[in-house]
């Protein structure tokens, strides 16, 4: 099975860059609180690290 990471958003939307808004989307987060479990890619790495500031990874 491949590995896998939780990635959780800790902080809203309002305000933020529309980029980041639709690199959250593409991580599957939709609202405060929600959490999406990833196939851990390099691509996806980079996304959590573009908008590590709305984010944390869960273990």
């Amino acid at each position: 099975m491949a590995n896998t990471i939780k990635v959780k958003l800790v902080k809203g939307l309002i305000g933020t860059r529309q980029d980041h808004r639709a690199t959250v989307r593409g991580l599957g987060l939709r609202r405060v609180n929600s959490v999406s479990e990833l196939v851990d890619t390099p691509s996806v790495r980079g996304m959590i690290n573009k908008v590590s500031y709305l984010v944390k990874v869960v273990a």
